[in-house]
């Protein structure tokens, strides 16, 4: 990868975070005057309301989160000298600016339009696209803090990490390409609910991977 295209990873980092921040200070400045949904139960019904402040400081968090955490993998991407590591720490930054994104996206919209329910296929569909998406990059990630599958085993075998991380991304990108599937028919909140529940079979099941493969992995660093 291109040190051009480095640049521009950083520069997308930087600029999404940037407006995240300055859509959270437009909402505390000039948002709705109404109480928003800020909270849904797992019926997925809204049981919590905020005003503007509330809600416009959790954008402007969530902007600045970004920008901390795919602007510091960004960082040590563009500190190591090691081509194939600086590459996976690329795909890393990506699936955080992409993951994060889609939290503000989803979050914010659902406040910001006054949705009393995400119980509905648009949710669900919305969900399946960043699963689907960050799935398709998870595999070639490259060990970090923030991003992947981040067991005590796969920081102690590389190996490990790169097949629990490829489990992971295969996983979630296959419950993304059903969830966007069904999103249209499925009755809700149930489908929703599955999609949360099979995210969470698919990170257990990688969890065991990382340690199932650290174990047989004679290049493996002891505890």
């Amino acid at each position: 990868m291109s040190r051009n295209r480095i640049a521009a990873a950083d520069i997308a980092t930087i600029a999404v975070g940037l407006m995240v921040v300055a859509a959270g200070v437009a909402v505390i400045v000039a948002g709705p005057i109404e109480l928003m949904p800020v909270h849904y139960g797992l019926d997925g019904q809204a049981d919590r309301w905020g005003g503007r402040a509330e809600v416009g400081g959790l954008i402007t968090g969530l902007g600045v989160l970004i920008t901390l955490v795919a602007g510091g993998i960004g960082l040590a991407a563009g500190q190591t000298e090691d081509p194939s590591r600086r590459r996976g720490l690329r795909m890393a930054q990506l699936v955080a600016l992409m993951a994060l994104l889609g939290v503000v996206l989803f979050a914010g919209g659902a406040s910001l339009s006054g949705a009393t329910s995400i119980a509905g296929g648009l949710p669900m569909a919305g969900l399946s696209v960043v699963l689907l998406a960050s799935g398709a990059f998870l595999g070639r990630v490259a060990p970090n803090p923030f991003v992947g599958v981040r067991t005590p085993w796969a920081y102690k075998s590389r190996l490990a990490w790169d097949r629990s991380n490829r489990l992971a991304g295969r996983l979630m990108f296959v419950l993304g390409l059903f969830g966007l599937a069904a999103s249209a028919v499925a009755p809700q909140p149930a489908g929703i609910i599955a999609l949360c529940v099979g995210l969470l079979i698919a990170v257990l099941w990688a969890a065991v991977e990382s340690w199932r493969v650290w174990r047989t992995d004679p290049d493996r660093q002891p505890f």
